[in-house]
């Protein structure tokens, strides 16, 4: 089964919430309702999320000291914020928003097409990233197996191993990829930056891979940092 990824839709108006549901219900994934900043902040204690959309008008936290929060949790300081905002006081507003850890800010009313596009986009660098742990807790597990030492059947098992973690991982790259060229094409720079960083730890968890190779020496592997 396909794992999903979750998006977190922000809003003290739940009219608010059933569109942002009905605009993004397209991309099939995870979407999980929070009416408060309050909220939004206990979901993220539990839960990891792909991106979030915040609003920046809410009674009590808004959007801003919201964001903040996130921003200081370890946990929760690397997922994406989009602001959507019903108001436009100029420049100064926006780079408010910016400074507060926001990778987009998009005003209401806006584009359906645009806005699901662009939380597309977030949702597939999450979804490389989901993948590429799953690949270098595997090659740990190949790792340990050669440390150990073990005897030929488990040999030919990590063997085995190694052949579909090598697969698994040129899938990943394709699809990163392909991915990398789409975004050059376009101007959403976080998006950009996001997608070269997942590059990286895909170049160093294919090296760790071909250190594994026979007549390599496992020893020299390292594995790309998971942040």
């Amino acid at each position: 089964m396909v794992q999903k990824a979750k998006i977190l839709l922000v809003d003290d108006r739940p009219e608010n919430l059933l569109a942002l549901e009905a605009i993004l219900s397209a991309l099939d994934q995870t979407l999980v309702r929070a009416s408060s900043g309050e909220e939004a902040l206990k979901a993220l204690l539990t839960d990891d999320f792909a991106v979030i959309l915040l609003d920046v008008q809410m009674p009590g936290m808004d959007g801003f000291e919201t964001a903040a929060h996130i921003k200081r949790r370890e946990r929760t300081r690397d997922i994406p914020i989009i602001f959507l905002t019903a108001i436009n006081h100029g420049p100064h507003h926006t780079f408010r928003g910016y400074a507060a850890g926001a990778v987009d800010y998009i005003s209401k009313p806006f584009d359906p097409w645009v806005l699901r596009a662009k939380v597309s986009v977030f949702v597939d660098l999450y979804m490389k990233n989901v993948q590429l742990r799953e690949q270098a807790s595997l090659l740990r597990l190949q790792l340990d197996g050669r440390r150990s030492g073990e005897d030929g059947d488990r040999g030919t098992e990590a063997s085995g191993l190694l052949a579909e973690l090598s697969a698994r991982l040129a899938a990943v790259e394709e699809q990163a990829e392909a991915l990398s060229k789409h975004l050059d094409e376009s101007s959403d720079t976080a998006a950009v930056a996001t997608a070269a960083h997942l590059e990286r730890k895909l170049t160093g968890l294919r090296r760790a891979l071909d250190a594994l190779e026979p007549g390599n020496d496992g020893r020299s592997a390292s594995f790309p940092s998971q942040n």
